[in-house]
């Protein structure tokens, strides 16, 4: 066997071990922009922008947008999508969260505020990519029930 022809093998070999680590990538990483016009109860926020991305420490959920008054909000946290508590930035309803992946396309996410359950969530992409819905069911800050359904676009 040549050099070339070994190098050739080797490199086949390589390809074809990493096939299946180039499958398509996890559908909720990227940006998601609110549809207001498919939002059911905005749940007080007037635009929405969420964004996923995948770093060492596990997917990272970033916030932005504008509450009901005007006022700017902005929120983020960490998560391997393992169901444990992590520290949840910026959101009034929460200081901790527990997003629990359920298959590729869908996560729960128990929130909660001072160790005390008030919103549980349900997060899911559609089959073709393009929809993130987000269902919300539970209690705002000043005891009132609440129920969402946001729909955001692929951007």
């Amino acid at each position: 066997m040549t050099v070339k022809t070994l190098l050739t093998a080797i490199a086949v070999v390589a390809l074809a071990g990493a096939a299946p680590l180039a499958q398509s990538p996890d559908p909720m990483l990227g940006t998601w922009k609110l549809n207001t016009a498919k939002t059911e109860g905005s749940g007080g926020v007037r635009a929405q922008t969420l964004t996923f991305e995948s770093t060492p420490a596990g997917i990272k959920l970033m916030s932005e947008g504008t509450d009901a008054e005007g006022k700017p909000m902005k929120g983020s946290y960490t998560s391997k999508f393992d169901g444990k508590d992590v520290p949840w930035a910026g959101n009034p309803m929460a200081d901790t969260a527990a997003p629990k992946r359920i298959d590729d396309n869908t996560y729960e996410n128990v929130w909660k505020k001072g160790g005390k359950v008030t919103v549980n969530a349900k997060v899911s992409v559609s089959a073709d990519g393009k929809v993130l819905t987000v269902t919300q069911d539970g209690t705002d800050p000043k005891g009132a029930k609440v129920h969402t359904v946001s729909v955001y676009d692929r951007q």
